[in-house]
């Protein structure tokens, strides 16, 4: 490796590792706080998200680029007002009719729809729950999870190496990666688990879900990753924008984030309804 290419990725990795400085903070205070305020900072990142999708790697037409940011906002709105089944509703609602009125790549705009709308309707869904402590609970063991398997996975996918993942796909990503990022994403999700509960007088957590549990986010935050790259290599773009400096777009950022917190909430709320989805993610 020549220095100037070992010079280029400690910078990107001191640039990553600056911007979670300020995103990680930014993101545990607002769990804190919930209610609206929880709400539109996960608006707003959903519309940017969505934003990135079709500027620019989509290329969609500005018209749907709008309309999307407008669905967005009307959900957040409702979400905020205390109403998340009205809230996904409408994103659904707005997905298919920008897939079926979009114009050029409506599909796509559609798509990207419900794509941007796990950002706000994961993390609404498990925050919101009856019982506000397995709300926080949830959301930071699923941050343990996901901050984890990212870390992880970086450092062992730079230090030992291997055999490549998904090397038509995204071509850094390693095995090695990925077994210590889900090594690394069960180890933390079970320790802000059964700490978490203690702290918070819940229900004495079972460890065994909490571990099995945390594998499958963990799991699926990586699929996130692959599904994002394998999106932007179809369009031929290397970043989803430039908001941030080490990562590039937001998107690039909560692609694997949006795609565990969409499976958390499902299976929550397949446990525990729209008023319980953290408890029915967390309590067995």
């Amino acid at each position: 490796m020549s220095p100037p290419l070992e010079k280029k990725q400690a910078d990107g990795a001191l640039a990553r590792v600056a911007s979670a400085l300020v995103l990680a903070p930014l993101a545990i205070i607002v769990v804190l706080l919930g209610g609206w305020p929880f709400v539109l900072v996960w608006c707003l990142a959903a519309m940017i998200v969505y934003w990135e999708w079709t500027a620019e790697i989509v290329k969609a037409p500005r018209s749907a680029e709008v309309a999307g940011v407008g669905v967005l906002a009307v959900a957040g709105l409702l979400g905020a007002s205390g109403f998340p089944g009205m809230a996904i509703l409408v994103i659904a609602v707005g997905a298919g009719a920008l897939a079926a009125l979009g114009g050029t790549r409506r599909l796509w705009c559609g798509a990207g729809l419900l794509y941007a709308g796990l950002v706000l309707a994961g993390p609404m869904l498990l925050r919101r729950d009856l019982h506000p402590d397995f709300g926080v609970l949830a959301l930071f063991y699923l941050f343990a999870v996901v901050w984890a398997t990212d870390i992880l996975a970086l450092f062992a996918g730079r230090r030992i190496g291997g055999p490549k993942l998904a090397p038509s796909i995204s071509p850094k990503k390693t095995w090695s990666g990925a077994i210590a990022g889900a090594l690394g994403g069960v180890a933390a999700g079970a320790a802000v688990a059964a700490v978490g509960s203690n702290l918070l007088n819940l229900p004495k957590t079972n460890i065994l879900a909490a571990t099995g549990l945390a594998l499958l986010l963990s799991v699926v935050a990586q699929g996130g990753d692959l599904f994002e790259s394998a999106v932007k290599r179809r369009f031929g773009v290397k970043d989803s924008g430039r908001i941030i400096p080490g990562h590039g777009g937001l998107m690039d950022r909560l692609d694997g984030f949006l795609a565990a917190a969409g499976a958390a909430a499902l299976l929550g709320v397949a446990r525990g309804g729209l008023d319980g989805a953290a408890s029915g993610l967390l309590a067995w």
